[in-house]
Formats: structure tokens, sequence, C-alpha cells
């Protein structure tokens, strides 16, 4: 950290490994209903360096009303637009996922952060690996099952009214993610698992959980949100991903046996 020699100020030297890799994060949104808000969604991405723009399951698409709106620049993100008809899908590639969120509470909507908490968190996260920043449709905002998907919550303040405009929301998100800054260079976090990995890990898992009775039938979701809780705490890398996995065949094989032993 430098100092200024007229005052003595600290001076922040920014370098690539105290801010955000602007170049590895991605806003998807999901389900918008208006290609005007596609658009300007782009331009507000457009304003604070970011440069992918993905869609899922749009209901209007037409680049004449989407570039209306993401005028100069930010056209070149209407030009690259990815478009995907499933969000688990889209998101697949990517290694850590925020959702963004208006309602609170119930167990799918625990411990938000604020926007600039968490782009603090990013500039660590995102050097060595791509990040979303999702958005629900414009009426609705995410379901719970599309929250589950997403390794950390961010929620933005308002005055009272909670309801922000699907670009207003993005540029919020942006901005913040923009300027973040450390004073100091950040924690290291290596190449995550990524979604398609950890979804497969997901599903075996609470499958195996399921049969040796640890989790009921009923609404096991549920319960797997505590453990994807705990394992977005962590992260994972691919080979850790691989390592429960092979604890969940060890444990699928040994139930079997027993099972056979006993000739049922």
């Amino acid at each position: 950290m430098a100092r200024n020699h007229r005052n003595g100020a600290k001076v922040t030297q920014i370098t690539a490994e105290n801010r955000v890799k602007l170049d590895n994060l991605a806003v998807v949104l999901h389900k918008p209903r208006l290609a005007e808000n596609i658009g300007a969604a782009a331009r507000a991405a457009c304003n604070m360096g970011l440069s992918r723009l993905v869609v899922v399951q749009p209901e209007d698409l037409d680049e004449e009303r989407m570039l209306k709106m993401a005028t100069g620049p930010s056209a070149e993100l209407i030009r690259s637009l990815e478009v995907y008809d499933d969000v688990a899908e889209a998101l697949g590639h990517f290694h850590y996922i925020v959702g963004t969120t208006a309602r609170l509470g119930g167990p799918y909507r625990q411990s938000p952060l604020h926007p600039r908490e968490l782009a603090r968190e990013l500039v660590a996260i995102s050097q060595h690996n791509t990040v979303a920043l999702l958005f629900g449709p414009e009426n609705w905002g995410l379901t719970n099952e599309e929250l589950a998907l997403c390794h950390a919550l961010v929620t933005i303040p308002t005055a009272g009214f909670r309801s922000l405009n699907l670009a207003q929301a993005v540029l919020v998100m942006a901005y913040e993610v923009f300027l973040a800054r450390e004073e100091t260079p950040p924690r290291f976090v290596p190449r995550l698992a990524n979604s398609f990995e950890l979804e497969a890990m997901y599903a075996e898992l609470q499958e195996t959980l399921v049969k040796i009775n640890y989790i009921g039938h009923q609404n096991p979701g549920l319960w797997m949100m505590r453990l994807r809780r705990f394992f977005s705490r962590h992260g994972l890398r691919a080979s850790e991903v691989q390592v429960v996995r092979g604890i969940c065949r060890q444990i699928d094989w040994y139930v079997r046996r027993r099972l056979e032993d006993r000739g049922q």
C-alpha cells in the first residue's frame, strides 16, 4: 500500500489482484418479459464494464427494440447475446452463481448479502472463476428452485418499495462490482467446480441420503438446502466433488450388498 507523500494518506494501489476481474462476470436474465428491458440491462452492464449477457427463456427477442435501449458500445452485448431454454444449462459452466432477490424469509432466502459485501467477495472469487449475476423475471423474481442453484444471495436495500426495474437492479449490482476494491491483496480462491459438476453431485447425494433414510422422501430438496449452503460456504473443487460422489457410490454398493445378503 502506498502513501501520499504530501499528507501521509494511504493510497490503494489498484492491481489485477485487488479488483474484480470483470471479464469473468456475466449478467444472466431469467425469463425477461420485454425486449426493451434486455436492451436496457445490456446498456447498464456495458456502462460498468461487463461484456457478457445471457438470457434464458425470453418472451421477446426483437432485436430492433432491444437496440433502441442498448445504444453505442452496449449494442455489442445484444449482437453477442447468449440465449438458452433452460436455466440450469445456462448456468452450468459457471463456477459461482449469485441470485438476486427482493423477497426474504423461509429456508431458501436466508442470509442474503449486501451488494457491496458481495462485490468484496467477488474480488477473490473472480480471479480464477467465472461468475453469474442471476436476475429473475420482472413480475415475480427468482423461484426457490432457481435460488437453490445459487452459491450466494444478494438483496439491494431500498427505502421502502422493494421492487426495482430490471435494468436498475442490473446497474446497481454492476456498479458495486465495478467499484469493488480492497486495501490488501484478496484471499486466494482456487478454481471451483462448475454448476454442472455440483448439480450432478447434489442429485447423487440426495438419492443416497434418501436411500439410507437420512432425509425423508417428502420434500428432500428442503433438507438438501442445508448441505448446499454448507458446501457453498467452503467452495468445492472438481476433484472434491468426485470424492463426494465416490462416497455416495460406495454407500450405494454397501446398501445393495447388505440387501442381497438378507435376500431382499
